[in-house]
């Protein structure tokens, strides 16, 4: 059976999140209806990453096995024909060795966040970024971000919720950028890891928020960290400014 790998983009709005579930929506079980409606029978795909509720992506990458040799572009063309109306979108498909997995061959993972600094209610931009109604000051967000970077037992980041077997994760990076978007004044975070905690890059930019705004001291950011307690953290920013923007491999297929 050929295996294919799929680069994929969506709006996170209308669905419970990537994950499968019976009840409601959600990215890949629209996928998988899809694939079904080109080869009869269940399908089971693979994701690099399960996005929650609300979360965007512009490049997740999931995998599939398929009865046929499909043509790689034929195939997104069909996926993407049988995946309207839903705001999903395959962006690239290629054909994959066997072995080759969304989730284990994956050596990165790239998020960014939008935040948009500005009184008046977002329209363009509405369920595209977290809103703020003040400037933040992005050079103190930076020294708590600096932090952040390295090895670290991130328990304080970690939603109670999460599973994964430790707390202890490398961040690779944090990046804070300045735009001036069509909405108005916005930071852009970006963040690169092998893998994260459930949110943590939300409670990360949460917190660094408070930062921003005078609300808490550059050094309360390394005292949270060094708590490694949940109620340690600032607030849970909302999950519409995140995305998920890249998935690194040893060889990308899509390239």
């Amino acid at each position: 059976m050929p295996r294919f790998a799929l680069q994929v983009e969506y709006h996170g709005a209308p669905f419970a999140g990537w994950q499968r579930q019976a009840d409601q929506p959600s990215v890949q079980g629209a996928i998988e209806a899809a694939l079904a409606k080109l080869e009869p029978g269940p399908h089971t795909i693979a994701a690099a990453g399960r996005t929650d509720a609300g979360v965007h992506a512009t490049a997740q990458v999931a995998h599939t096995d398929l009865t046929k040799d499909w043509d790689p572009f034929r195939l997104s063309e069909a996926l993407n024909h049988h995946l309207k109306p839903a705001p999903v979108s395959i962006r690239a498909c290629a054909q994959v060795d066997d072995d080759w997995h969304a989730r284990f061959s994956a050596h990165e993972r790239r998020y960014m966040f939008r935040l948009l600094m500005r009184r008046a209610p977002a329209t363009h931009d509405a369920g595209l970024v977290w809103q703020v109604p003040q400037l933040l000051d992005a050079d103190l967000m930076r020294q708590g971000a600096a932090h952040l970077v390295g090895h670290h037992d991130f328990t304080t980041f970690r939603s109670v919720i999460c599973q994964a077997k430790s707390p202890v994760k490398t961040l690779d990076e944090i990046r804070i950028e300045e735009h001036e978007g069509l909405s108005g004044p916005e930071l852009r975070f970006y963040l690169r890891a092998r893998s994260f905690l459930h949110n943590q890059v939300r409670s990360i930019v949460g917190t660094l928020e408070r930062v921003g705004a005078g609300s808490w001291p550059t050094e309360r950011v390394r005292e949270a960290l060094e708590a490694r307690s949940r109620a340690a953290c600032g607030p849970v920013c909302p999950p519409q400014g995140l995305y998920l923007v890249g998935v690194g491999y040893p060889d990308y297929p899509f390239a």
